[in-house]
């Protein structure tokens, strides 16, 4: 049980969730439910997936017709915002939606030409400014060009330079109370970009963004390669949260919606018994 332990903390599980599953696990060890390693791995299977099934929660939307349904994408700087965007794009795409983008992150230019990039291969018209225009500004254009375009979702990038704080989360809290005035139920989804390879940095992004306006999804990037799912399990218990969709690669298929069984299962397949990993 204490190699598990070591497991699970070095895989990013964090503390608090890591003592829950082992103090539940050392229960029915007690109760002479697990005698083997094969029923210990088992039960810890069914324990990691019922600390993640209530975040998850796939994103509804709206029948079409029925939109704007505005979704405002927040993050540090390097999580892969933009890209979330673009693949979001296009699934909503898919099902047949029709979307608009808005450019709010003003600070950086290559954010903005990134997102017309995204605008132009996707036929999806943006919203951008100048850089150094106010990205209340931007996104104040965009819900209102969305709404009377009859448009299905809008996604409205915004800054994430966190090393001025302060200044960014009044951003953000103008940001969302600009689109109150065009739409009072705009934004329908605040959501949380965060990079999986950061470890315990991701919560106290959360805490620092959920300070600012309300997060009600996180999407969790860069989840192939080296990174650590762990994260997700600290972020479960300590959040609570939902967790609308993991990015396990490049390709627009690689953006899945966050299903919590199929999650603890591809960790236990991906590193046979290593189930930390």
């Amino acid at each position: 049980m204490d190699d598990l332990e070591t497991q699970l903390l070095m895989a990013d599980v964090g503390i608090e969730a890591t003592t829950e599953i082992i103090d539940r696990l050392t229960e029915r060890v007690s109760r002479k439910e697990l005698q083997d390693s094969e029923a210990l791995y088992r039960a810890l299977q069914e324990e990691l997936a019922d600390m993640l099934e209530p975040v998850s929660a796939p994103l509804a939307l709206p029948p079409r017709g029925e939109g704007p349904f505005v979704i405002l994408v927040v993050g540090v700087n390097g999580v892969g915002k933009t890209t979330t965007i673009g693949k979001l794009t296009q699934r909503f795409q898919r099902e047949g939606r029709s979307v608009m983008l808005a450019a709010g992150d003003t600070f950086r230019a290559a954010a903005v030409e990134q997102l017309k990039v995204w605008g132009e291969r996707n036929q999806v018209p943006v919203i951008a400014q100048h850089t150094g225009a106010d990205s209340a500004s931007v996104i104040f254009d965009a819900v209102s060009a969305a709404k009377a375009r009859g448009v299905d979702v809008l996604i409205a990038d915004t800054a994430g330079r966190l090393h001025n704080k302060a200044h960014l989360m009044e951003e953000l809290k103008k940001v969302h109370r600009v689109m109150g005035k065009v739409d009072a139920a705009a934004p329908h989804e605040v959501m949380l970009v965060l990079d999986a390879g950061t470890g315990q940095n991701a919560l106290s992004q959360a805490s620092t963004f959920n300070e600012a306006v309300p997060i009600t999804g996180v999407t969790l990037t860069k989840l192939d390669g080296t990174a650590k799912g762990g994260i997700i399990f600290a972020l479960a218990k300590q959040l609570g949260t939902p967790i609308r969709f993991i990015g396990v690669g490049e390709t627009l298929d690689d953006l899945r919606p966050f299903v919590a069984r199929e999650f603890v299962d591809a960790l236990f397949d991906r590193d046979g018994n290593d189930a930390a990993r």
